[in-house]
């Protein structure tokens, strides 16, 4: 018997009608499927991050313990912490496994300070003064080991970042310095102490390796807070200038706080 219109009709609904109902399940379904500590769109990233940026600021402390510094520091009004200075770095970082990024960085630390000598003054009862300026800038490479999992995956597609990861590291470069000096100094060699006006200099590369440790705060699936404490050993041969000084200490340790973006 062949079916009459009317139940075509009726059937062809009630097809439309379940198809309907399944549709309208689909997206309703997805997000179940997530657990609820997870919200659709918060808190979680879709895929583990292919890297980070990391952006830092602070202070870095200068060793300051080889010779020219201690000549530099008796003669004139400076002491070692005037060698200190602000910092600032930048890192970029590719994970190696779960727990492990090389990080490549670069920054820039320097300062500069007014003196004059301590014990002498010039023909006219004034003061013998001068400029120095201390520059560093390291650019180094880094493999840095996470002490916990800094996030887990849910599923084949959300990852959470851990609230807090603390790592440490290690690594090595190379590092660019400038020590200079600009204005009056006195002629101790010759035993006249006549002041003259010079420019001292002294720049050029070293190699550097470096020790460091920290944490992230995880502030959104994209964004983290970071502190970081590193400390660098580097040393160099002084120009002619600075003839008769040892090697330039360059060693120092740095604190730094930042933001750290996953992409």
């Amino acid at each position: 018997m062949r079916p009459t219109r009317g139940r075509l009709a009726a059937f062809s609904g009630a097809r439309r009608a379940v198809a309907a109902v399944l549709l309208g399940a689909i997206p309703a379904a997805i997000p179940a499927a997530i657990p609820a500590q997870v919200p659709a769109g918060r808190g979680f990233l879709l895929g583990t991050p292919e890297g980070t940026f990391t952006l830092r600021g602070g202070w870095a402390l200068a060793s300051a313990r080889s010779d020219v510094f201690s000549f530099t520091t008796e003669r004139l009004t400076l002491d070692r912490g005037d060698f200190s200075s602000p910092a600032i770095a930048a890192d970029l970082s590719f994970p190696i496994n779960r727990r492990t990024d090389l990080v490549i960085s670069g920054a820039f630390q320097g300062t500069t300070k007014r003196s004059e000598f301590r014990a002498f003054i010039d023909n006219n009862d004034q003061p013998i003064e001068q400029r120095t300026m201390f520059d560093r800038v390291p650019l180094t490479v880094s493999v840095k080991r996470y002490l916990t999992n800094r996030g887990r995956s849910i599923g084949r597609l959300a990852w959470i970042p851990s609230r807090f990861s603390p790592y440490i590291g290690a690594g090595g470069g190379i590092m660019w310095y400038r020590f200079k000096q600009v204005g009056d100094f006195i002629d101790f060699n010759s035993g006249t102490l006549d002041v003259f006006p010079a420019t001292l200099a002294s720049d050029g590369w070293a190699p550097t390796v470096h020790a460091l440790a920290g944490g992230e705060w995880n502030l959104s699936p994209r964004l983290a807070a970071v502190t970081e404490a590193r400390y660098e050993w580097a040393h160099a041969t002084l120009s002619k200038d600075f003839s008769g000084f040892g090697r330039i200490d360059l060693s120092g340790l740095s604190t730094t706080a930042g933001i750290v973006v996953r992409f």
